[in-house]
């Protein structure tokens, strides 16, 4: 089974910038996007084989989330829980026989870590409900997770000390959640490999200079790291400022 995710940042200018060539070439049996910044109505995806679920953010032009998936799933919720209004449209969870998928656009701290406080109670409520899922069974966890895990995740991390996506409070959640049980696919198969980016900044020739950050994430529950067959960043696909991180593991 192969998973894709893939921040799009604005999926109908993805869309003109070749989205729809790479999703029909990468063939994944489920394909979560974040950051749609659209409302219902404003686009039209022909995705033959595929059932399509999404989570509007109530702001126009912001945020959002969408799973495209070819296996039909159990149930699908939005949000935390049933009755909790998730005005920003972060999270869809698709429950199937084996296993739940949870794709997510986690709140970026902003640059003066005006949001840092919210984020870390985001990321606390997080792993709760992932531990609350992972007790009945095994978790695929996707998305644009903001946060560089480690130093290695990129490529000036002495200067970005304690920015946003790069502090030590939200690096410190990410290791509480690897801790509780989960594991950090691409780091599974490439524990030290270095210059392996998810996002690079619009500023000139930054991405020309693979001058990026990894902050976009499969982990999974440690449980099933055995039905792991490959983890893998495609860094050449274009039409975002983020690029496709995929997944393949066995059914």
């Amino acid at each position: 089974m192969k998973l894709v995710s893939w921040n799009v940042n604005g999926l109908r200018a993805c869309v003109r910038k070749g989205y729809l060539d790479y999703f029909h070439e990468v063939n994944a049996d489920i394909f979560c996007v974040q950051e749609t910044k659209l409302q219902a109505g404003q686009i039209d995806l022909d995705l033959p084989g595929y059932k399509q679920y999404w989570n509007y953010a109530e702001k126009k032009g912001y945020s959002g989330t969408a799973v495209f998936t070819k296996l039909e799933p159990l149930t699908v919720s939005y949000g935390f829980t049933p009755d909790e209004s998730e005005e920003e449209g972060r999270l869809i969870t698709l429950e199937f026989e084996d296993f739940y998928l949870v794709n997510c656009y986690t709140p970026n701290a902003k640059r003066d870590l005006s949001r840092l406080a919210y984020r870390l109670e985001w990321e606390d409520k997080m792993r709760q409900y992932l531990l609350e899922l992972d007790a009945k069974k095994p978790v695929i966890y996707c998305g644009d997770l903001n946060v560089a895990h480690q130093e290695i995740d990129l490529k000036n991390f002495k200067s970005n000390e304690g920015n946003s996506g790069f502090t030590k409070e939200e690096r410190g959640k990410m290791t509480e959640l690897l801790n509780a049980g989960f594991i950090d696919t691409f780091r599974y198969f490439y524990p030290n490999e270095t210059d392996r980016y998810t996002w690079w900044s619009y500023m000139n020739k930054v991405r020309e200079r693979n001058i990026g950050w990894r902050i976009d994430y499969f982990i999974v529950s440690e449980r099933i790291k055995d039905k792991l067959n490959a983890a893998d960043i495609h860094h050449d696909i274009m039409g975002s400022d983020h690029c496709p991180v995929v997944l393949e593991i066995e059914e």
